[in-house]
């Protein structure tokens, strides 16, 4: 379960990262338009403008998460604090996932797989590191 572990975490973290890295500093208009299928372009100036903005905002906290899960993989294996930080705000992704899909409606089957890997990293990384030594760090 070690090694799945961390294969599961390692790369979650690593799309984090690209995909943060991505679409906050290279390419947030390619991303609309490849995962929403939305032509930025179309949009008035003031609407385009905001939702690029916050697009590029939430990308780089994205990507500020996955370099503090590489940072601290060990800490987060080991300290029930940073374990369980990690693993709500992983798992508050995956629920974010559920309530889109029960309110907005189905999505992509590109969503589906990440709502069902991201699940699957929160449930193996969860049930690993109960059977690991955890200890408070305070």
């Amino acid at each position: 379960m070690k090694a799945l572990s961390y294969f599961l975490f390692y790369t979650y973290i690593g799309l984090v990262i690209l995909a943060g890295f991505w679409g906050a500093f290279v390419g947030p208009r390619l991303d609309h338009a490849w995962l929403f299928h939305l032509d930025t372009s179309t949009l008035p100036e003031y609407s385009r403008v905001n939702l690029i903005s916050q697009y590029r905002f939430l990308r780089a906290l994205e990507l500020g998460y996955g370099l503090f899960a590489v940072l601290f993989t060990k800490e987060i294996f080991t300290h029930k604090t940073f374990n369980g930080l990690f693993l709500l705000i992983m798992f508050s992704g995956v629920l974010a996932r559920v309530v889109s899909l029960v309110i907005d409606g189905s999505p992509s089957w590109l969503f589906y797989f990440f709502l069902v890997y991201e699940l699957l990293g929160v449930v193996v990384i969860f049930l690993y590191t109960r059977k690991t030594t955890l200890y408070y760090d305070y």
